[in-house]
């Protein structure tokens, strides 16, 4: 009878060990899928970079050439709320919608010391995004900006420029707010 429960103790305790392995593997297994799924997802191209933006299609930024200078007279302030330590306006004339989705526009930011600051820049009401193209010279020509990447919007921060222009003028939602013309009649109205 010592031997049976000898027996019986053995085969419990490798049934045990093997069902401890089972476990482990499954484990290791649902660890090892886990970490190549996020490994994967990680590859994904973000809204921004070349990639599946939407519907299978590969979104692709348009090469576009900076518009003329900002005209003073012309240019329309805007409200970039309020703890804004700067002035921002827009000029009418420099507003565009690519094909690729971008709205594009020259922005002027000036100092409440007199400092003004010229720049062509792009939203992406799809996902969020703005990037400079182009920094005005005083001269009026445009140099090409360095960075060559779209950034998220932040709504958070002192000057929210570019939150105001994409939730308020440029944007209604993640779609694109009209036409140019109908852009231009949102920062007259303000609204």
């Amino acid at each position: 009878m010592t031997e049976n429960k000898t027996q019986q103790s053995t085969n419990g305790a490798a049934a045990l060990a093997a069902s401890r392995r089972k476990g482990m593997a499954l484990a290791t297994m649902v660890c090892g899928l886990t970490l190549m799924a996020a490994l994967a997802h990680g590859q994904q191209p973000n809204e921004g970079e070349d990639g599946d933006d939407e519907g299978g299609k590969v979104w692709r930024e348009l090469e576009v050439a900076p518009p003329a200078p900002p005209v003073a007279a012309e240019l329309i302030p805007f409200d970039a709320g309020a703890t804004a330590t700067q002035t921002f306006l827009v000029d009418p004339k420099s507003i565009s919608v690519g094909s690729d989705g971008v709205v594009r526009y020259t922005l002027v930011s000036r100092s409440a010391a007199g400092a003004t600051n010229v720049s062509f820049e792009g939203i992406r009401c799809s996902s969020f995004e703005k990037k400079i193209l182009a920094i005005g010279r005083p001269d009026g020509s445009w140099a090409k900006s360095r960075r060559d990447q779209w950034d998220k919007i932040s709504l958070n921060g002192i000057n929210r420029q570019h939150a105001s222009l994409a939730r308020d003028f440029f944007c209604d939602g993640s779609l694109i707010a009209g036409t140019p013309e109908r852009m231009v009649q949102r920062l007259r109205a303000q609204r």
